[in-house]
């Protein structure tokens, strides 16, 4: 069974080191996400329906809102992954240059070589993540920052470019798409359901899911079932609720239900995440 090893979860957004024996479903993130091999066997995500390799020499990228599954084989041997979900606002407070970074194109290519520097940097946070130690949140930032700049530096020449010139700006789904998502923020333990969206933005069901595509790059119910997901996630680690109402008021019918759910998209139970997750206070910016 998938395990999470160990969390941490901050400004930056979430770092996990996870053990992953069995596929995830068809998912997105609202950050933007690096996947790196930590350990085990090689193995395979699936990125906008094609698959790419996670192997020693290769890293894989995602954009935000970019659809994505991880593919492991049947009875295949174990993977270890140390998964990066960076939110695109840490990225821009600290440097200015990666303005980009919530947008469909900040990754151009779905995987690139791994650099020397990126194993090296990536290999010892893993290490210190899997023999737990203690990591203060301006120190686990700088050591993330670093970690994010080297995988940049690996398929661009970011340092020479005019970025505030030449970025390609996140894009801003049209006004009636914006108010079904602010009515799904508004319910997201309610039942997805396109007519009652399409009414909020004053379109038919066809236009609307069309047009729902064509503005976040997911479908409803994918943005939905990320909306849930990032919910639970921080429910789950604050701890302060019962793993069951934090069930309830996500809208899963029983507790059984949210546990799969969890499981299918991030890789560990709620129980077992919450074990070894740690949330690191805000640091000022630099």
């Amino acid at each position: 069974m998938s395990v999470a090893i160990r969390a941490f979860q901050g400004k930056f957004g979430r770092i996990a080191l996870l053990d992953m024996d069995r596929p995830l479903v068809t998912h997105a993130h609202s950050q933007c996400h690096v996947l790196i091999k930590a350990g085990g066997e090689d193995t395979f995500f699936s990125v906008q329906d094609k698959t790419v390799p996670l192997t020693d020499d290769n890293i894989v990228l995602i954009n935000s809102w970019e659809p994505h599954a991880y593919t492991h084989r049947l009875n295949a041997p174990r993977t270890i992954i140390l998964g990066l979900y960076i939110e695109p606002a840490w990225l821009i407070d600290i440097e200015k240059a990666f303005i980009s970074s919530g947008t469909s194109g900040f990754f151009p290519m779905p995987y690139v070589e791994t650099s020397p520097n990126v194993r090296r940097l990536a290999g010892e946070l893993a290490f210190e993540m899997f023999y737990g130690a203690e990591l203060a949140g301006p120190e686990l930032e700088e050591r993330l920052f670093n970690l994010m700049i080297s995988v940049i530096e690996s398929f661009t020449r970011w340092r020479a470019l005019n970025v505030l010139g030449q970025a390609k700006l996140p894009a801003v789904p049209d006004h009636r798409i914006r108010r079904a998502i602010a009515y799904m923020k508004a319910n997201i333990g309610a039942e997805l359901d396109i007519s009652t969206l399409a009414e909020q933005a004053c379109l038919s069901r066809a236009h609307f899911f069309k047009l729902f595509q064509q503005s976040t790059n997911v479908t409803p119910i994918v943005y939905a079932n990320v909306l849930r997901m990032e919910a639970a996630i921080q429910r789950v680690a604050q701890m302060e609720d019962s793993l069951a109402h934090v069930s309830e008021t996500l809208g899963f019918s029983a507790p059984s239900h949210f546990t799969r759910f969890f499981h299918q998209h991030l890789g560990a139970t709620p129980s077992q995440y919450r074990k070894v997750v740690d949330v690191l206070a805000q640091s000022h910016n630099k």
